[in-house]
């Protein structure tokens, strides 16, 4: 049996959000053939519409930037297939590759030189009453957040069914260490090494110099109430409205069941990744 003839052992599925990116699709139908060479493609889904917990796979290849990721991790719910990002977008924190590194990484991975880092997910319940209205699962975040007439707002959070604290603030964020360089760090909060078991409560313009970001383990579970919402008070998932939200409504976030894997390849780390993507270098620069 010749080399070109040899079953491959490795299946990807490849996905992307060409929908908001056209210039996703040509640079697949470049960098085809050389993922051909070294895996076999056994499915692909461009649109975000396939049920990929059916899918039979080793990896995904996600094409795009950090939002396809989240959009990826959502649509394989249960089967949480382990991703390896190709960045077409901007930042790329999560989706690292670039599209001339993918026929190297990807070797890399058939030789087995490479890591599989777990990352904790978040499950988010919205409760009207005792009526469950929503409940889905994320990678980044979930966040309280209002709009107009942007008026500040009372949130109050429980941990555990105990009232921890009463914030005055725009808005509340909970995120897993992987957002927690995302709205998170914008807002203030801590960065978190992507492994801990931990999330991140950062309210948004508190107004109080008292009250700073808090971590605590995603073993517990954080309710959060809003007694009087502004007519566009929303619960937001991963950049998705999850439910509008009325007085005394309650938002239930744990830790969810399913663990969202990345493939970390021989050469790429979480602190070169700081250090390039976010500029934590702790250097001045200086004029030459």
């Amino acid at each position: 049996m010749t080399e070109q003839t040899k079953p491959k052992s490795v299946k990807a599925i490849l996905l992307g959000s060409g929908d908001r990116r056209p210039q996703i699709l040509p640079e697949v139908e470049r960098l085809r053939s050389r993922i051909a060479e070294l895996v076999e493609i056994v499915a692909e889904d461009f649109v975000f519409q396939e049920d990929l917990s059916q899918w039979a796979a080793d990896l995904a290849i996600v094409f795009g930037g950090d939002g396809s990721i989240l959009r990826a991790a959502k649509q394989m719910g249960t089967n949480q297939v382990p991703v390896l990002g190709v960045n077409l977008g901007k930042l790329g924190f999560l989706a690292d590759i670039h599209p001339d590194e993918l026929q190297a990484s990807l070797r890399c991975i058939v030789d087995g030189k490479y890591e599989l880092i777990d990352h904790l997910m978040m499950r988010c319940e919205v409760f009207k009453s005792d009526i469950k209205v929503a409940d889905e699962i994320g990678l980044n975040e979930v966040a309280i957040l209002g709009g107009p007439p942007f008026e500040m707002q009372q949130i109050d959070l429980f941990i555990d069914q105990q009232h921890a604290t009463s914030y005055m603030c725009d808005g509340l964020i909970i995120s897993t260490p992987v957002g927690s360089t995302a709205h998170n760090l914008s807002a203030g909060g801590p960065i978190l090494r992507r492994n801990l078991q931990a999330f991140v409560i950062s309210p948004i313009c508190p107004h109080t110099l008292t009250v700073r970001p808090v971590v605590d383990t995603a073993d517990r579970v954080y309710e959060i109430v809003v007694s009087q919402p502004n007519d566009s008070t929303c619960v937001v998932l991963d950049g998705q409205v999850l439910a509008p939200l009325s007085p005394d409504d309650r938002v239930r976030i744990s830790r969810a069941a399913p663990v969202f894997r990345m493939i970390q390849v021989v050469g790429n780390d979480y602190y070169r990744t700081l250090r390039e993507k976010l500029g934590w270098n702790g250097q001045f620069h200086r004029k030459s």
